[in-house]
């Protein structure tokens, strides 16, 4: 019998243990709001900040504002990808590169927001297919 690896589940929290603490009643209603201003950090680098704007996806999403790397673009990460969150650092984690993020779709206020989540969902459960995280 073949093992089949665990699907990656892209709008679930791999691990919300960062959401204890003192503020934990306030982070439990909406956790991603407690991440807004920390960097993020691919695994080959920094791509951004989560945005000030973060409320407007659901919460089951990060809004991240990613700078001049790739022109000021906004992109949604789902909160499957965060590998871990270091509060001391203020930074968030995720086990995605700088060039996957780069080619996820682009963040569209204007769009249709099921659309928008089925094509950023299924781009990344396509991206852990093709490109398992490093453990």
């Amino acid at each position: 019998m073949v093992m089949q690896p665990v699907p990656f589940v892209p709008w679930v929290w791999r691990d919300p243990s960062w959401t204890e603490g003192p503020d934990r009643d306030e982070l439990a209603r909406r956790p991603d709001t407690g991440l807004i201003g920390y960097h993020v950090e691919a695994t080959d680098g920094e791509i951004g900040k989560i945005d000030e704007n973060n409320a407007k996806v659901p919460d089951d999403c990060l809004m991240i504002s990613t700078g001049p790397w790739i022109f000021g673009r906004t992109v949604v990460l789902p909160v499957g990808t965060v590998q871990r969150v270091d509060r001391e650092e203020r930074k968030v984690y995720v086990d995605r590169t700088k060039e996957q993020i780069k080619n996820a779709p682009e963040y569209d206020a204007d769009a249709d927001p099921e659309d928008y989540r089925r094509r950023t969902g299924d781009y990344y459960s396509e991206s852990y297919r093709s490109m398992p995280p490093m453990l």
